[in-house]
């Protein structure tokens, strides 16, 4: 039998504006979760959260995209909604993009990273969650995980991993996927993750036997409603060890804090700080853009952990290498590069400001 992790998040309400998580919504989901796994729908979860953003990763046998664990999932993001109105919180059900459920979550806001294998005799899972930016956020730290030697050493020294890996690239604006391998076709393959706020990737596979590697939640809100109803805040699956980057490999992309869309109003471009749990609380001008990394193995169904491995001295140059990338970043104001361009403020709140002003331009 074939064990599937579930990762399936949403902001349905937060604390002092785009903040925190409330305990109360945590513990409503856990209980849903609880009876889930009595249930023996599930074999096992943790319910955490990143920023406003709540996460319920889940193990069970049932495969990806089944409609009991979705409904389950959305079952609890309407109850955490119930007590985010109730206790009037920021953006109450902000993510919850219908009123019924319709048989997969997905296209219905929260976002969805799953994957099924064959456990190994150990395996390590690293689950990555972030707060105040958009699923290209994973592009860069995914492709130096799995395709750059000079990030992951396992490329060059493990016979296992040396063969590379496929890339399953989505273009969220077009709705076509394309995939591509490494180190064959690097080149191309970068020339589409660039652009971050179109070409994401969705998975990636060993390309000696098709195992997966890692999934990724390419859910874009704004997409979905036509309009800014808050940023998607993405999350990642990512196996490690023995065929796979070690874990160290993994979350060494992280200790460079690159620059992301998202931040203040889903509408500025800043550095992704690495974090542990206890600092995912993005509160400067709502950020900088935060990431944890929970660590676990997977043991039978059963969720061993977490590791929080952003909790690490080691990581403190990081932070502050994003900290002073933020203050540089935060001194341009409301001007690019700062703020996203023109074309990414679509779906922002400026179409209003602009079609105020059209009235009032006239021909040169």
């Amino acid at each position: 039998m074939k064990t599937t992790i579930s990762v399936i998040k949403a902001d349905v309400g937060s604390i002092a504006g785009h903040g925190l998580a409330h305990p109360a919504i945590l513990k409503k989901c856990e209980e849903i979760l609880a009876k889930a796994k009595e249930e023996e729908l599930l074999i096992d979860y943790y319910v955490t959260n990143c920023g406003d953003d709540t996460e319920l990763i889940m193990t069970h046998k049932q495969g990806e995209e089944n409609e009991e664990i979705h409904e389950m999932a959305w079952n609890a993001f309407l109850e955490g909604t119930a007590i985010a109105r109730e206790l009037k919180l920021y953006g109450a059900g902000q993510d919850l993009l219908s009123d019924t459920f319709s048989g997969n979550i997905k296209g219905m806001g929260p976002g969805v990273a799953e994957m099924e294998f064959k456990e190994r005799p150990s395996d390590p899972v690293v689950v990555f969650c972030c707060d105040k930016t958009e699923p290209g956020a994973f592009n860069l730290p995914i492709y130096k995980m799995f395709a750059d030697p000079f990030s992951t050493a396992g490329l060059v020294i493990d016979p296992s991993m040396h063969n590379g890996f496929e890339f399953e690239v989505y273009d969220v604006m077009e709705h076509k996927k394309v995939k591509l391998s490494c180190p064959d076709e690097m080149y191309d393959l970068l020339a589409l993750l660039g652009t971050i706020s179109r070409y994401v990737i969705k998975r990636v596979r060993r390309r000696d036997d098709k195992e997966i590697a890692a999934s990724i939640s390419t859910e874009r809100l704004n997409l979905m409603a036509g309009q800014y109803v808050g940023k998607d805040d993405p999350v990642a699956i990512v196996r490690s060890q023995s065929g796979f980057p070690a874990a160290g490999e993994i979350v060494e992309p992280f200790a460079f804090p690159h620059l992301v869309g998202g931040w203040m109003r889903g509408s500025h471009n800043g550095p992704l700080m690495p974090v542990g749990q206890k600092n995912a609380y993005p509160v400067r001008f709502d950020g900088p853009p935060r990431v944890i990394a929970l660590g676990f193995q997977i043991a039978d169904g059963k969720l061993v952990g977490p590791a929080d491995m952003f909790d690490d001295p080691a990581f403190d140059r990081s932070r502050a290498l994003a900290s002073e990338v933020a203050e540089y970043m935060r001194r341009h104001g409301p001007f690019e590069p700062h703020r996203l361009p023109a074309d990414e403020m679509e779906y922002t709140t400026l179409p209003g400001v602009m079609e105020k002003l059209s009235g009032r331009f006239e021909d040169i």
